[in-house]
């Protein structure tokens, strides 16, 4: 029997998307918080596990694993049995990992800790960068999304998949600087039907361990 570790953090989007893959696909796993505010991503053994200093990690069998989406195709490669994240049909991945790609390398990282702590702003004007380019990406994220229809209220498609597991954790950080959602009606009804999932609720930020509210 394999065994899985996930090394994250309670509010880091990209851990957060994780939690919901590794429920989605039902993969049991132990849970190893890593406090960001604390620094701990930046000690000698986080390094380890992940050179880039961030969350998430996710330790199969003992071989470490980093950045979410390459642990998304890690999934469905070692667990094509269960309820796959991307489409086995080319086109259609292709297209699902272009919009997992708009919030995880063109929104995520702009609103980081470790980006926003080097900006020579204030509170407010860390919040209007935030809301910048949240919205910018949201924007071009409910064109791709307006592109695909769905019959059941999911991201792409009448299924749920990596870009729903992508939208759930990017909305969360939405609210969390103010954005105002009105003008991405596509994105709200895939996040409003995917937090429908038993597994989404769990993976939410406030459920885990280390959350501090």
């Amino acid at each position: 029997m394999s065994s899985t570790i996930l090394y994250g953090y309670w509010r880091s989007s990209a851990s957060y998307r994780v939690r919901i893959a590794l429920a989605w696909k039902g993969i049991a796993y132990t849970y190893v918080p890593v406090n960001l505010l604390d620094g701990e991503q930046r000690s000698e053994a986080h390094l380890a596990r992940n050179p880039m200093g961030y969350v998430p990690a996710v330790e199969v069998d003992g071989e470490l694993f980093t950045e979410s989406l390459a642990i998304f195709e890690l999934l469905d490669g070692l667990h094509p049995e269960t309820p796959r994240l991307f489409s086995a049909e080319p086109r259609r991945r292709a297209r699902q990992l272009a919009a997992c790609h708009t919030i995880a390398s063109g929104i995520q990282p702009l609103q980081n800790l470790s980006v926003l702590g080097k900006l020579p702003l204030d509170a407010e004007g860390k919040k209007a960068w935030a809301q910048h380019f949240i919205s910018h990406g949201f924007t071009a994220l409910e064109r791709q999304l307006q592109a695909e229809p769905s019959a059941t209220g999911f991201a792409m498609g009448d299924a749920f998949s990596a870009v729903d597991a992508c939208i759930v954790p990017q909305i969360y950080a939405a609210k969390r600087f103010d954005v105002d959602l009105a003008p991405y009606p596509r994105i709200v009804r895939a996040y409003e039907t995917a937090g429908s999932l038993a597994a989404v609720a769990g993976a939410a930020p406030e459920r885990q361990i280390d959350a501090k509210l």
